[in-house]
């Protein structure tokens, strides 16, 4: 029995078929194009396997809510091509399965929970920084989407004392996307993320905004662990820094697990995302 999983990001696809004990028999990647070109792909991919369950997360926002219009459909991004594109319309033309729909930071997070950092867990939050920033919430095993999906990237954040960037959100501007993301540290470091060097200042800055976020999450869901995952949580010199300010910035209002297995780095990498749709395929 084959299962299908597709974690559909904004610069780049996955696809994976997997077994019933979970092991990964095919698998592919390719660039986010138009719409057109990435169904023609998928399907050409999927259509050597007998998959009786698919999973999707999708770059969004997108619409989660089964009772409304929007539902299935990729909405308002900044991805030429996609906005109000009926994402799970067209996979239900070509795949006549059940499909699970849900947002790409949320099957990360699952596959985190479930074979990650989160193992053994009964509540998890995962936060991805990237070019982007997004959140995840998982708690007795439900993954946690209501009339929408959380947007924790989209919280608004307080300035750090001389900070001046003034954040890069084209939809809220000092949000914790515009602060912290990717473009965000390169627009002010005017280089790559990647080649700033680790004893800049700059990863102390980062690190304010991350440990104020998950201060944030903290005080609102109480969970038993928050992942950082994507690409600017690749940099090892931010645990510490972020623990720090954290405890700073939260001073001792609640309790919290030991920082140092509380607030941790993905263990799956860029693997959780794929894992994780897989197993909801299969769990649903």
């Amino acid at each position: 029995m084959y299962y299908g999983g597709i974690e559909a990001g904004g610069t780049k696809f996955v696809c994976a078929v997997s077994d019933e004990h979970q092991q990964i028999i095919a698998r592919t990647k390719f660039a986010t194009t138009t719409p057109n070109e990435t169904i023609i792909k998928i399907n050409t991919f999927f259509s050597e396997y007998s998959v009786v369950r698919m999973a999707v997360g999708a770059f969004g926002p997108i619409g989660i809510n089964p009772d409304s219009q929007d539902y299935g459909y990729v909405k308002e991004t900044p991805k030429k091509g996609w906005q109000h594109f009926n994402f799970l319309g067209e996979l239900k033309k070509i795949f006549h399965i059940p499909i699970v729909w849900t947002t790409d930071v949320n099957v990360a997070t699952y596959g985190e929970y479930k074979m990650g950092a989160a193992t053994n867990k009964s509540s998890a939050l995962y936060l991805t920084v990237g070019t982007g920033i997004g959140g995840g919430l998982i708690y007795k095993n439900n993954v946690f989407q209501n009339w929408n999906h959380p947007e924790m990237g989209h919280i608004m954040v307080s300035p750090m004392h001389k900070d001046k960037y003034t954040g890069n959100c084209p939809y809220h501007k000092s949000c914790l996307e515009g602060m912290a993301s990717g473009p965000a540290l390169e627009a002010r470091a005017n280089q790559k993320a990647l080649t700033i060097p680790k004893d800049d200042p700059l990863w102390n800055l980062e690190a304010f905004y991350l440990a104020q976020a998950a201060m944030t999450y903290t005080l609102l869901y109480a969970p038993e662990i928050i992942i950082f995952g994507g690409g600017v949580s690749n940099q090892e010199q931010l645990y510490p820094l972020i623990r720090k300010s954290f405890s700073k910035q939260l001073n001792h209002y609640v309790d919290t697990p030991k920082l140092n297995k509380y607030l941790v780095h993905a263990k799956l990498g860029d693997d959780a995302g794929i894992t994780g749709a897989l197993l909801l395929a299969q769990n649903k």
